[in-house]
């Protein structure tokens, strides 16, 4: 090999040839479809592009969610915390002191599972009924 020359013969002009292949497509811009952004019709379809934006969870099932866990959390330590700490609201923790209430008596008669069922289905209706004309008003703990 010639002292400052390419190790293979050729390589050079290769490499150099292959530089200019690849940035050409990045000067242009272009898509396969000529588009300016190089984003076309089915690129837009596999990304999601032209999808509409994720709807938003009800505020039903979000307090259906944080009060069922912390409904579990309480009636399996047997102790009530502090509502804003758990990150209810006033009216969510009266949904949790009642149904865990209920799944006390519940757990004593008919078992952990019995309890865990009546969870689920006090909290989604205590939910449900607070948020059945929208979001409650009074303030943001309410």
């Amino acid at each position: 090999m010639k002292s400052g020359g390419a190790p293979w013969p050729g390589a050079a002009l290769g490499f150099g040839l292959g530089l200019a292949v690849l940035t050409g497509g990045l000067i242009t811009g272009c898509g396969q479809d000529g588009s300016k952004d190089g984003a076309g019709p089915r690129d837009a379809a596999r990304t999601g592009a032209n999808s509409p934006s994720p709807s938003a969870t009800p505020p039903e099932d979000l307090c259906t969610r944080i009060v069922t866990y912390w409904s579990r959390e309480v009636l399996n330590e047997d102790t009530y915390g502090d509502y804003q700490s758990m990150g209810l609201s006033g009216r969510q923790y009266e949904i949790l002191r009642k149904v865990v209430d209920a799944a006390r008596a519940e757990k004593k008669s008919k078992g952990a599972p019995a309890a865990e069922r009546l969870i689920d289905r006090e909290t989604r209706a205590g939910c449900e009924d607070l948020y059945r004309d929208g979001t409650p008003s009074g303030g943001p703990w309410q």
